[in-house]
Order: structure tokens, then C-alpha cells, then sequence
């Protein structure tokens, strides 16, 4: 862990550490646990150095209100499972109470702060909110790529405020993330699926330019096949993207990237784990049913392709893999990248817990835990949480 050309001392030091443990959730339960597993490494080599750690993260989106169904509880609870240690949970993320809680830390103890988005003063980067928390520690060590375009007190405040550093998974993640941005072994292959193309807009510009295939599933492709004319009955299909899909469309023609749209699609009425199910035509969904996942034939005609890649970035369900009935497409897909030979980088919750559910994450290249941040690294943009940091 480094700070420009020296090392950040941690030994019987209290370090903040940011962390992105912003995990899936049915109710109390923990859907998913790879970004927990993923900063497990960093927490340990910081208890075997002797730091006393305070850590923080976000989840879900509580808009500055206590929501006790955001509570971090069974983050603390899985963490100290993972750890082999006792995670304590403060009652806050600031204040008295947590700051006696912090200064009482022996080292190797860990201590994990509540939603920091509990406080309005955490996503407006207020100042005197980051001052706040950064008198809960001596030094910063940001190991939350997955926040890093936030500017965010935690990510970007803290920072300013503290002698600050990447930890291993950020400098790790910037590796892999490299290696799809400077000279990637070609032929070079996005998958890119999820719900809505305006969250993506820019990421598929400029993927477009630089990708040799685009391969699109989920809403995504939906909104591409209508605006190219087709029925897609009650499927999910974003409104107002005719510019958005022609741009795209252009900028893949200019630079001879190929985008590859679903030719079948799983249908049904509703979105069930015992819906009826029928493919048909991705294009001629019948009006009183939904495209819910590609089907046979394009998770063939995409397996083809990625066999022949040789680096593969892929973002986003191909359908409601959450469904066992439409699952089976994005898991196929999952599958075939884990044995394609290619350097693959998997962004995003619902990707990792897809390739999760596949039972092939640990045979991908890199895992990725950012989502929106990835695809900000991948579109060219300067991400505020890497640019607070004096090492990144």
C-alpha cells in the first residue's frame, strides 16, 4: 500500500478503509457475497499488520434516511464469518458514540461503520461531514473501485483530509480495466446487457468504436430491435432512444464493429418461476407477452462469437437470470466465456452474480466489483474517487 513513493504506515495506526461491501439483499439475507470475499484479502493483510480498522461502505440507496432495511448488519455478520474474527457494528457512521468506538479499537480489531448513506452530508462530499469521519482515523486507504466515480465524502473527502492510498483491489481492478483500454488481444468483445440503454449510453459509444463485436441482451437489445421496426409486445423497451440506438449504430459502422441483436427470444405473460414459456422470434413478440431472456439459437449464435474472442468485457443479464425459466441464456453465456480461452472481465452485480450462479466466476480473468464505475473507467471518464488519491 503505497503513498506516491512511500509506504502508508498502518502498524497500530487506525485506518479507514473504504470498502464497496454494497451487496445484494433478500431482506436479511445476502444474495451474493463476491465484493465481501473480494476485500477480504486487503482487511486480513491489514489485521496481520496491527492496524485498527475502521470500515465503511454504502448500500443501496436510502437518500440520507436511516432505512433499517439498509442496515449493514449482515455485512458485519458475513464479514466476521469471512475474517474469523468478531466485526463490530457501529450505531452510526459519525458522531461521539462511534468516534469512542474507534479510539477503544485494539489492533487487528475491526470495526464497521453503518450505511454511511445514511447521512445526506455522504453523497453531497459535504465537507465538515468528511471531516467527521475522517477523525475516526489516522490514515485513508480507498479499496472501493466500485464507488470510485462518486464524489462522495468517503471516497473523495476523507481523502483530502487524510494521508491517503489505493488499496490492492483498486490497483487491481486499474490493471485488468488497462488491459481493455490500451491493446487489447483481439478480437475484442462486448456483452453488454441490463435494462436501459440511456444508463449505458455512453459506454456504448465508445465501446462501439473500439470493440470488434458488440453482442446486446435484456432491455438494451429490446430497445435496438424496436427502434429497428420490431413488435416487442410488453417487453421492457426504453422510450425516446431512437437517437441514442442510431448514434451507437453509426459509430459501430465507422469503426467496423459488428452489433449482434438477439434473433429469438424467451416470451411470456409474466415474470414467474412457472411462467409458460415460448420462443419465438425476437422480433415478433406477441402483444400480450415480454422477452424475457435470448433464446436458443442467439446463445449460439453469441457462444460463436465468443469462442473466436480473445478478450471479452461483459456487463449485464441477457434476461431475468433471477428466473430459473428465463436464466438460461445468460448462464450458457457465462459458461461459454469461462472456457472460450479469452481474457474476460466480468463488471457489475448482476454479471458477478450470474457467473456466480453459473458456477464459473473463478475461471474468469478479472472480476470486476464496479458496475457504473467500470463503464466509466472503460468510456474515457476521469473517475473523482481515483483522482483523490496521490498513487492511483
Amino acid at each position: 500500500m503505497k503513498r506516491g513513493s512511500q509506504a502508508l504506515e498502518v502498524r497500530g495506526r487506525h485506518v479507514f478503509v473504504r470498502v464497496d461491501a454494497n451487496v445484494p439483499l433478500d431482506r436479511e439475507r445476502i444474495r451474493d457475497d463476491t465484493r465481501l470475499r473480494a476485500i477480504v484479502p486487503t482487511l486480513a493483510a491489514l489485521r496481520a499488520r496491527g492496524a485498527r480498522l475502521v470500515v465503511a461502505s454504502h448500500l443501496g440507496r436510502p437518500k440520507g434516511q436511516i432505512d433499517p432495511a439498509l442496515s449493514l448488519a449482515p455485512v458485519a455478520e458475513r464479514l466476521g464469518e469471512l475474517l474469523g474474527c468478531v466485526v463490530a457494528l457501529a450505531p452510526d457512521s459519525v458522531g461521539p458514540d462511534v468516534e469512542a468506538l474507534s479510539q477503544g479499537l485494539a489492533g487487528g480489531e475491526v470495526l464497521l461503520l453503518e450505511n454511511l448513506r445514511f447521512h445526506p452530508g455522504e453523497e453531497q462530499n459535504d465537507p465538515s461531514h468528511a471531516a467527521a469521519l475522517a477523525r475516526l482515523a489516522d490514515v485513508y486507504i480507498n479499496d472501493a473501485f466500485g464507488t470510485a466515480h462518486r464524489a462522495h465524502a468517503s471516497t473523495v473527502g476523507v481523502a483530502r483530509v487524510l494521508p491517503s492510498a489505493a488499496g490492492p483491489l483498486m490497483h487491481a481492478e486499474i490493471q485488468a480495466l488497462d488491459r481493455l483500454t490500451r491493446s487489447p488481444a483481439r478480437p475484442y468483445v462486448a456483452v453488454l446487457g441490463g435494462a436501459k440503454v440511456s444508463d449505458k449510453i455512453g459506454v456504448l459509444r465508445r465501446l462501439a468504436t473500439q470493440v470488434d463485436a458488440l453482442l446486446l441482451g435484456g432491455g438494451i437489445a429490446n430497445t435496438f430491435v424496436a427502434n429497428a421496426g420490431g413488435a416487442l409486445g410488453r417487453s421492457l423497451v426504453e422510450p425516446g432512444q431512437a437517437e441514442t440506438v442510431a448514434a451507437v449504430r453509426a459509430a459501430a459502422a465507422a469503426s467496423g464493429c459488428r452489433i449482434v441483436l438477439p434473433d429469438d427470444a424467451v416470451a411470456a405473460r409474466t415474470i414467474d418461476s412457472d411462467a409458460a414459456t415460448t420462443v419465438v422470434p425476437a422480433d415478433q413478440i406477441p402483444d400480450d407477452q415480454m422477452a424475457l431472456d435470448i433464446g436458443s439459437a442467439t446463445t449460439n449464435a453469441y457462444l460463436e462469437v465468443l469462442a473466436e474472442a480473445r478478450t471479452v468485457v461483459w456487463n449485464g443479464p441477457l434476461g431475468v437470470y433471477e428466473h430459473e425459466p428465463f436464466a438460461q441464456g445468460t448462464l450458457a453465456v457465462a459458461r461459454g466465456l469461462a472456457t472460450s480461452g479469452a481474457f474476460v472481465v466480468v463488471a457489475g452485480g448482476d454479471a458477478l452474480a450470474a457467473a456466480q450462479a453459473a458456477g464459473v466466476a473463478e475461471r474468469m480473468g478479472h472480476l470486476s466489483t464496479g458496475g457504473g464505475a467500470t463503464l466509466e473507467f472503460l468510456e474515457g471518464r476521469e473517475l473523482p474517487g481515483l483522482a483523490a488519491l496521490p498513487d492511483a
